[in-house]
């Protein structure tokens, strides 16, 4: 660490069956900040032997339990060590160590309480991401924008970031999934810290695939965000779309009736769509007004 920068830095590493890679991923680190933490989520190799042989504190899960609940320790951990700013990154050497102080630097300076590190803002990083996970970690990013009021973020899903001690001491994280990533933006949020982003390179070639299948992941996370925007904003989520759903099918109902009167024939196909959309319609109003008027309560208690 430079010996200017009076503050505490820990570098927080989750990771699964990395033995070939973390070697690099902890010496490296341990240039830029003045601890390595390696959160060993159940790993059948050597990957916790090899980072505690380097100097890193390891910390161990008896059995795999998600990427969240790394996080979740991360946090834990570098609370307990009175840590000013923790800096996570992948253990599979997607994400450069040396870009450590760029991500840091915002906090230092007072301009943020969680920094992302953004593949979106790095031309060289965009060309590396394959076409699919482009797609999933922009449609996650554009929902995160709708939970959060965020416009600014760009790349919800990185799991390169630094958070502040303030971002430290008021976060309560709850998911175990990979969903974390956007659980975390969305309560900061709602915290009121302050998020900035700054250009990374994240490294695609030669980098061995995710253990955790694309679409599931995808699936999880975006389950996840919509969960939260239906108990937080159930008017938006559930409200508007009974609504139109209520519309539509009471617009069919119309048909129907008005058809029966010109022919004297029921139209049944159409009058089971109707009713279907009619009793959606309703079921989705209520369910919207029953977690809004739950939510206000509980915002006053």
């Amino acid at each position: 660490m430079p010996s200017g920068n009076k503050k505490r830095v820990v570098a927080c590493i989750p990771a699964y069956n990395e033995e070939k890679s973390i070697a690099k991923i902890v010496l490296l680190a341990q240039k830029f900040v003045d601890k390595v933490i390696v959160v060993d989520d159940g790993s059948e190799d050597l990957t916790g032997e090899i980072a505690r042989r380097l100097g890193a504190v390891v910390v161990r899960h008896d059995a795999r339990k998600g990427y969240g609940a790394a996080i979740q320790t991360c946090f834990k951990i570098t609370k307990e060590l009175d840590t000013d700013i923790m800096v996570t990154l992948d253990a599979d050497g997607q994400h450069d160590p040396e870009e450590i102080p760029k991500l840091i630097k915002p906090i230092l300076n007072n301009e943020a309480d969680i920094v992302i590190g953004s593949r979106f803002l790095n031309q060289k990083s965009i060309n590396e991401i394959p076409f699919y996970r482009r797609l999933g970690i922009k449609t996650i990013t554009f929902l995160t924008r709708k939970a959060t009021g965020n416009q600014k973020i760009s790349d919800a899903q990185s799991g390169f970031r630094a958070y502040s001690r303030k971002a430290l001491e008021e976060l309560e994280i709850e998911e175990t999934g990979m969903s974390v990533t956007t659980e975390i933006l969305i309560k900061a949020a709602e915290k009121k810290l302050n998020i900035v982003e700054v250009p990374i390179f994240c490294k695609y070639k030669g980098i061995k695939s995710s253990t955790h299948h694309p679409i599931r992941h995808g699936f999880n996370v975006v389950t996840s965000i919509l969960n939260f925007i239906a108990i937080k904003h159930p008017l938006l989520l559930l409200g508007v779309p009974g609504i139109f759903l209520l519309g539509f099918g009471l617009s069919l109902l119309w048909y129907v009736i008005q058809r029966y009167h010109e022919v004297r024939r029921l139209a049944v196909g159409t009058m089971m769509i109707s009713t279907t959309a009619i009793l959606a319609g309703i079921f989705a109003t209520l369910v919207a007004l029953l977690l809004y008027t739950m939510t206000k309560k509980n915002n006053k208690i």
